[in-house]
């Protein structure tokens, strides 16, 4: 069996919500621009799963999960002269920014707001909870997952 690994995954909500997803059923979360970030998505594999983060809201929380089903994807908004996400450097040829194919698996019943996180986990356990961190999309340790899906309670579908 292989192993499964933990993400965090935000977005604004005004950009795209847990609720734009459920209706959806899978996205491509693209976009991402910081290089680090597209790393981190770069190591994702099939079958991962990610907390979905609301951030830049009132309050900023973990609302729901998505599953990894299809990653080494080139970002197209890169090529895109009128999306906001495009990169006059990436060529067709030679693409600098990927993207990951992310599906709906539900929305918790107890969303975890920032404050209940920081209140609970380290900058170690939980990079979102460290001061300064802008990045996007973040590793989560195994056992700050589990922890995570008691706290966060049962997924409604």
């Amino acid at each position: 069996m292989t192993e499964i690994n933990y993400w965090l995954m935000k977005s604004e909500p005004d950009a795209y919500s847990i609720d734009d997803l459920y209706k959806e059923k899978t996205t491509l979360w693209d976009g991402i621009r910081n290089y680090q970030a597209r790393n981190f998505m770069r190591s994702m594999k099939p079958g991962d799963q990610a907390f979905f983060y609301h951030s830049n809201c009132k309050p900023p929380c973990i609302v729901g999960l998505m599953e990894v089903v299809e990653t080494n994807l080139v970002d197209p908004t890169q090529f895109n002269s009128q999306s906001k996400y495009f990169d006059p450097k990436s060529k067709n040829s030679k693409p600098i920014w990927d993207c990951a194919k992310l599906t709906y698996l539900g929305k918790f019943i107890n969303p975890l707001s920032l404050d209940e996180l920081k209140a609970n986990y380290t900058a170690d356990e939980l990079a979102v909870v460290r001061k300064g961190n802008r990045l996007s999309i973040v590793p989560i340790p195994e056992t700050t997952a589990k922890d995570l899906f008691k706290r966060l309670g049962n997924i409604i579908k």
